[in-house]
């Protein structure tokens, strides 16, 4: 596990997120393809994987692995380790919702995923872009995202915890905000489904107090997993995916929140 260590708001905003200049784009190259059920990973530099190659995609696809699926990650980006058989990925480092809301539409059309999970507005927060508007800015991303795929799963998780008490209170505002923004897409007939990542993941898992270390990657990917085992067909197949292991053992698939 990568230790989580308290940095100042001035160093916090030079390596989070918010750091377009020092955060590059994802490589983008050839797409690998399998053939299976094409699931887009999408968001910022978490969805990238910052300060571990692959982030929560690494465990994620394993897990998935290990239950008899056949997965393929789509987008226009590509990075990991070795051992993340699949690269491709739509996180984009340093992005607002805004941003990520411009581009959008065409990574959709170029890669026709059958789930996506997204993740954003971190960097809402930690560049304090009028994060009481970001709710608007979620819903009106939500909405761009089930118009580009309306047969697609759309699964729409809370932010993870930020160790700065300034930028998590920005957070837990968002957060709060969100289960209403996806039960009104829902309540539509969209295929959107709520995740509650920022209980999934604790400030101890975090490896520069906004992105997670190896621990906290883990968890999210549980968090997707468990999530996907709800929505028959999300991951392909029309059965609910079984726990994931590791080690032989099996994992929880949604840590619960730590006690205060």
């Amino acid at each position: 596990m990568i230790a989580w260590f308290r940095r100042p708001a001035a160093a916090l905003l030079a390596v989070a997120l918010g750091a377009a200049t020092v955060l590059p784009w994802p490589v983008t190259t050839s797409a690998e393809s399998n053939g299976g059920t094409r699931i887009m990973p999408l968001g910022d530099s978490i969805t990238d994987g910052f300060a571990l190659p692959g982030g929560y995609r690494v465990a994620l696809w394993r897990s998935l692995a290990d239950a008899g699926h056949l997965v393929d990650f789509v987008g226009s980006g590509y990075n990991g380790p070795a051992e993340l058989v699949d690269h491709d990925h739509e996180g984009h480092p340093g992005r607002r919702i805004d941003e990520i809301d411009a581009g959008v539409a065409g990574w959709i059309g170029s890669a026709s995923p059958r789930t996506v999970l997204l993740h954003i507005g971190t960097n809402d927060m930690v560049q304090n872009r009028d994060p009481a508007n970001a709710p608007a800015r979620l819903s009106a991303l939500i909405d761009r995202i089930t118009a580009a795929a309306p047969e697609a799963e759309l699964f729409v998780a809370t932010i993870i915890p930020l160790a700065d008490p300034v930028l998590e209170a920005r957070a837990a505002a968002y957060n709060a905000a969100i289960p209403g923004v996806v039960r009104s897409r829902a309540a539509a007939g969209r295929r959107v489904h709520l995740v509650d990542m920022h209980a999934a993941v604790t400030v101890a898992d975090l490896a520069d107090g906004v992105h997670p270390g190896r621990a906290g990657y883990d968890r999210m990917a549980a968090a997707w997993h468990a999530a996907l085992s709800s929505v028959p067909g999300s991951a392909g197949g029309p059965a609910a995916l079984r726990p994931a292991r590791a080690g032989g053992a099996v994992r929880r698939l949604c840590p619960p929140p730590v006690p205060a």
